[in-house]
C-alpha cells in the first residue's frame, strides 16, 4: 500500500492520511485502520434520476467524489474486498447531506481517511502496512484421505483459497475404485497448488497430514510434475515442508505451526511469532498461571507493577465503537511498551487470533509471579459486526466469567470473518446502496497468489 500523502498533528491528533491500495490484501490493512465515526472520501458511482420540465425521468449513473461518515464496515475475507456505508457530510450537486451511500474502495485508487485522533496504535499500523519490505508469504496444505485445505498464511489472515472434498471408497483386496479415488483425488490437490500457490513470493509449503497422505502426495505431485514438464513446481521442491497434523482441516494449522522443526523453518515469518508467543503463553499458564494473566481488568493490574513481559491483544479491540474504552487499550499498549515490553496485535482472521478471542482478546505473559484477586471480570468483545465492546466499556459494571484455561486451549477455532451483513432497516437510500443499486462494485478480486 503507497502512503500518497499524511497531514497528521503529532501522537494522538487530528488529521487526513490519503492512501492507495495496491495488492487485494491491502484491504485488510485499511479494514485495521478505519474506525466508526471516521470520514472517508474517493471516488464512486451513485445513481442519479433527473425530471423533465415534462414531468419524465432519467435515470443516470455518475461517478463523483463522496465523503462518507463511516457506521458500517464490511470486510469479505475471500476476496479481500472492504465496503464502507454511512451518510453523505460534504455538500454534493447530487447526493444530499445525510444521504446514504455505500463505498467500494478500489486498487490502484486513492482514498483519503480523516480521523479526530490517530494514536499510536493506528499509525503503527499504517507504517508496518505501508511499509515497502513485505512480510514472507507461508502455502499451506492440510489434507486428509478425500479432503485438502490449500491456504495461504500471511501475517495477518490464514486465507483458504480452496477446499477439496471427494468421497474415498475403502480399500478392499481387488477393488481398483480407491485407487481410481485417490489418484482423482490427487489430480485436483496438484491443478489447486497450481492455481493458488505463486511460489515466487512464497517462502515455504507447508504440506501436512495425517499418516502417509502427505508423502504420497508429494511423489504424485513430483511425477505430474514431471510429466507435465512444470518447471515452477520442479524447481521449487525445496520448498515443500512434510509435517504431521491431525486431520485435514484448517484448525490443524495451529498445532503444525506449534512444530520446533516448522518454527525454525519459518522463523522469520510474522504469523510463526505469533503462534509461538500464544503457545508460551498457554505453556506459562499451565506451568506458572501466577505469571499468564488474560481479560483487560487482570493485565492491567499487571501492567501498573511492570510486570508485563509480553502483551497479546486481538486487532478487533481497536474497532470498537466506544471510543474513551479504546484510548484505555492504548494506554495500556503505550505504558507496556514504555516499560520495554513487547506487543503482538493478533489479527482476527489468523488462527491464531480466533484462539486469543476466545479468552477475551486480551493477555499477557509476566516477569514475575503475581497473584491478582478481582471481584469483577473484564467485559467480553462484541460478536458482530467486528469485535467491539460491551455496553459498559473497559471496567464497567458488565462482567464476564473468566474461562477455564485449559478448556479454551482445547476450544476449536471461531470463523475468522468479520464484518457485518445487510444493514437494519434505514433510509431508502442506505437500503438500495446496500443492494447494490447505487453502488459501482469493485473489480478487484481475492489473492492474486
Amino acid at each position: 500500500m503507497k502512503l500518497v500523502s499524511r497531514d497528521v498533528s503529532g501522537k494522538d491528533g487530528a488529521g487526513t492520511v490519503v492512501l492507495r491500495p495496491e495488492e487485494p490484501e491491502d484491504m485488510w490493512a485499511i479494514y485495521n485502520l478505519i474506525s466508526e465515526g471516521d470520514l472517508v472520501r474517493t471516488t464512486t458511482f451513485r445513481k442519479v434520476v433527473k425530471e423533465s420540465a415534462t414531468g419524465s425521468t432519467t435515470s443516470n449513473k455518475i461517478r463523483l467524489n463522496l465523503t462518507i461518515q463511516v457506521q458500517r464496515m464490511q470486510f469479505d475475507p475471500d476476496t479481500c474486498v472492504l465496503r464502507l456505508s454511512g451518510p453523505n457530510r460534504e455538500e454534493s450537486e447530487h447526493v444530499k447531506m445525510g444521504a446514504y451511500h455505500t463505498l467500494d474502495l478500489e486498487l490502484q485508487r486513492n482514498f483519503t481517511i480523516q480521523k479526530t485522533c490517530w494514536d499510536t496504535v493506528v499509525l503503527d499500523r499504517l507504517d508496518d502496512a505501508c511499509d515497502p519490505v513485505k512480510q514472507a508469504e507461508v502455502a499451506a496444505i492440510v489434507m486428509q484421505s478425500g479432503l485438502a485445505n490449500i491456504c495461504l498464511l500471511t501475517g495477518s489472515m490464514t486465507l483458504v483459497r480452496q477446499r477439496i472434498d471427494m468421497p474415498i471408497p475403502k480399500k478392499r483386496a481387488g477393488n481398483v475404485a480407491h485407487d481410481k479415488a485417490i489418484q482423482k483425488f490427487y489430480r485436483a490437490v496438484y491443478e489447486a497448488v497450481t492455481r493458488h500457490i505463486n511460489f515466487s513470493l512464497v517462502k515455504a509449503v507447508l504440506l501436512a497430514s495425517p499418516g502417509f497422505v502427505n508423502s504420497d502426495f508429494f511423489a504424485f505431485l513430483n511425477s505430474e510434475a514431471q510429466l507435465k514438464e512444470d518447471k515452477s513446481l520442479l524447481q521449487n521442491k525445496s520448498k515443500f515442508v512434510l509435517c504431521h497434523s491431525s486431520s485435514g482441516h484448517k484448525h490443524a494449522l495451529e498445532e503444525v505451526l506449534t512444530q520446533p522443526g516448522i518454527q525454525a523453518r519459518l522463523a522469520d515469518t510474522k504469523a510463526v511469532g505469533e503462534v509461538q508467543a500464544l503457545g508460551d503463553f498457554f505453556a506459562m499458564l499451565s506451568a506458572q498461571p501466577d505469571r499468564a494473566h488474560y481479560g483487560f481488568n487482570h493485565v492491567q493490574v499487571a501492567a501498573e507493577h511492570d510486570a508485563v513481559e509480553t502483551l497479546l491483544m486481538s486487532d478487533s479491540i481497536f474497532r470498537g465503537r466506544d471510543f474513551l474504552a479504546r484510548r484505555r487499550y492504548v494506554d495500556l499498549v503505550e505504558g507496556v511498551k514504555a516499560k520495554g515490553g513487547r506487543f503482538l496485535c493478533f489479527s482476527s482472521l489468523h488462527v491464531t487470533g480466533e484462539k486469543l478471542h476466545q479468552l477475551g482478546g486480551v493477555a499477557a505473559i509476566l516477569r514475575f509471579p503475581l497473584e491478582i484477586e478481582m471481584e469483577e471480570e473484564d467485559l467480553p468483545l462484541e460478536e458482530a459486526g467486528g469485535a467491539g465492546l460491551g455496553a459498559g466499556g473497559v471496567g464497567g459494571n458488565g462482567a464476564a466469567t473468566k474461562v477455564d484455561h485449559g478448556a479454551a486451549a482445547g476450544q476449536e477455532n471461531l470463523t475468522g470473518s468479520e464484518g457485518g451483513g445487510k444493514p437494519e432497516e434505514g433510509t431508502e437510500a442506505e437500503e438500495t446502496a446496500w443492494a447494490g443499486g447505487d453502488v459501482g462494485v469493485s473489480d478487484a478480486e481475492g489473492m492474486g497468489l
